[in-house]
């Protein structure tokens, strides 16, 4: 194939940290609360505003808790699993690596012996139906290193006993989620808003906070992991009073972020984005007889970490490890010509690519990217 004439302009694709948001600059951050307290009355003031704002977007209901959390979306999770689980038997569901992670530190960390793991293999999910919400239920909605997400919450009971814990963070601000489904939800500012890392968003319904309050796990908890003083909710978390130092430029850029997305329209405009991105993927995908989805069913295939298998006879024949390579000559080669970086798939998951298109990334820019993924199978030589 002809090299492609038409180059993106923006050429981010990582899963994460994702493309900043278009129009991002430096400039834009001048109003950081650089070199002050995060416990001054500016500083409060900033994580405040991050934390309502952030309320007010997602349509939170009103009782619920938001707090800003050290460790990204990994330490946020922790966080949850580490005071809250023990209480009563738990299902988890596993279908790629960060979810599989947690049924890891569950089973083999935490020790509970009343644990039931519910596997698939990546591209799949498991059977939804086995899942007893009179038990935790620890779940992804969104699999970033698989690109399959749960299709709706109608599979989790109202009237529930127990608590769900979902790690959301490639699906917040671009999937909708039925909120008073989810006790626990937790993502970071690096995924749909192209934020920084390192800062864990944790959100809680009432009833995670009555477990809190209620309920003592019976092994010791750092620092980082204590949402509670003397039987109470740390209600200082929920305002703005963060257990430890955050960046106060991370803050601006996600208020910035934050910014960037009311003005376009809010969360539907958010997702409408990453929906158009997903369009524009799956249009190409129709047409290509060398490559395929991932998620085999259209319901469960992410609009963003949109996750792509090879499927070509001639790369099927190789061995696994001629595969890998192959897949890696691909990513390569879009970075040889510097129009796109970062496609490769996550390690553990199967040889293929994987394509951010969140909110921030723009569609036209998809568009023009999928006549060099076809330039670059053909620098395979598999693709004659």
């Amino acid at each position: 194939m002809s090299t492609p004439t038409t180059r993106p302009s923006r050429t981010f694709y990582s899963s994460g940290p994702c493309a900043k948001r278009p129009g991002w600059s430096l400039d834009q951050l001048s109003d950081a609360a650089l070199g002050r307290s995060h416990r001054s009355k500016l500083g409060k003031a900033k994580l405040a505003a991050a934390i309502d704002t952030t309320k007010a977007m997602l349509g939170l209901p009103d009782d619920y808790r938001v707090g800003i959390v050290p460790g990204s979306d990994t330490g946020a999770f922790e966080m949850a699993m580490w005071s809250l689980l023990g209480a009563r038997g738990v299902d988890v569901l596993a279908w790629e690596s960060f979810s599989k992670g947690w049924a890891t530190d569950i089973t083999k960390f935490l020790k509970l012996e009343d644990a039931r793991v519910f596997e698939a293999p990546y591209g799949e999910l498991p059977d939804l139906t086995q899942v007893d919400c009179d038990r935790d239920v620890v779940f992804a909605w969104n699999g970033t290193t698989s690109g399959v997400r749960v299709p709706d919450g109608d599979w989790i009971a109202d009237d529930r006993a127990g608590l769900t814990l979902c790690d959301a963070t490639s699906a917040v601000f671009a999937q909708s989620l039925p909120w008073t489904k989810l006790d626990v939800v937790t993502y970071s500012w690096q995924k749909v808003l192209g934020g920084e890392a390192a800062h864990g968003m944790l959100i809680l319904s009432p009833r995670a906070v009555e477990r809190l309050e209620s309920y003592t796990p019976p092994w010791p908890l750092p620092k980082v992991f204590r949402l509670t003083k003397g039987g109470k909710l740390s209600e200082g978390i929920f305002k703005g009073s963060t257990i430890n130092t955050p960046s106060m430029l991370c803050v601006e850029d996600y208020l910035d972020a934050l910014a960037w997305a009311e003005s376009l329209g809010g969360l539907d405009a958010l997702h409408g984005r990453a929906d158009a991105n997903l369009a524009a993927v799956q249009e190409w995908v129709e047409r290509t007889d060398w490559v395929d989805f991932l998620a085999a069913d259209p319901a469960t295939r992410s609009n963003t970490s949109v996750c792509l298998q090879i499927v070509a006879p001639a790369f099927l024949a190789l061995s696994a490890e001629d595969r890998a390579a192959t897949a890696k000559k691909i990513v390569a080669a879009l970075d040889g010509e510097g129009v796109a970086y970062d496609l490769g798939s996550y390690r553990d998951a199967p040889p293929g690519l994987r394509i951010w298109c969140g909110a921030t990334v723009e569609t036209e820019d998809l568009k023009a990217l999928m006549p060099w993924l076809d330039w670059a199978w053909g620098q395979t030589g598999l693709g004659g």
